[in-house]
């Protein structure tokens, strides 16, 4: 393999790299978890096949360029929290319109709505996408008011995680919306991660 095509590869391969670590949440949603792994092999095992092809080009050619850019790209992988990001971008972005999802709901404006489960809101069109695996929110009536769980990834049975909004500004029980929460973060006033 030339210099040239590798160093092209391998910038192909960083970038594809860096636009799942991105992407990652948003694409689990399109394909679902059941296809993850297949896309997991093709876009780390192609970051792994020119990785390596770099590191022999290395050796054998002193070209460097390759390798370079491939170890940079394994330290942003290391070091740069990407889904830490989404989310907070996440959150900003779409904090208004969540909140006023949730007025909608203390208002009585919005109420469950899904036949098979009595604490499901399936969103509007306009609110869909604020909560991911099909635009659907949980919502608990506690003595202290309202939680909402707008999902950030929907997962396979108990498997999920989202924003929680609460109208009582507190952190939501461990028990939650049936769960067994690992991590609680508080982002505002209202919401929790």
């Amino acid at each position: 393999m030339n210099s040239k095509k590798l160093l092209y590869l391998s910038i192909t391969s960083s970038v594809i790299v860096i636009f799942y670590m991105f992407f990652q949440w948003r694409i689990v949603d399109i394909i679902t978890p059941f296809l993850l792994l297949p896309v997991l092999l093709i876009v780390f095992g192609f970051f792994i096949y020119v990785s390596l092809r770099a590191i022999i080009t290395l050796f054998k050619n002193k070209e460097w360029k390759p390798i370079v850019i491939q170890v940079i790209t394994f330290l942003l992988l290391f070091f740069i929290p990407f889904n830490q990001i989404v989310l907070d971008m996440d959150f900003k972005k779409n904090k208004s319109k969540r909140e006023q999802v949730a007025e909608k709901i203390q208002s009585g404006e919005l109420k469950p709505n899904v036949s098979y489960d009595a604490s499901l809101i399936d969103l509007p069109k306009k609110y869909e996408h604020l909560s991911s695996g099909g635009g659907e929110i949980v919502v608990e009536k506690t003595d202290a008011g309202y939680n909402i769980l707008f999902y950030t990834y929907r997962g396979i049975l108990d498997n999920f995680s989202g924003f929680v909004y609460t109208s009582n500004g507190q952190k939501p029980s461990k028990k939650a919306f049936n769960g067994d929460f690992k991590e609680i973060d508080k982002m505002d006033k209202n919401c929790t991660l």
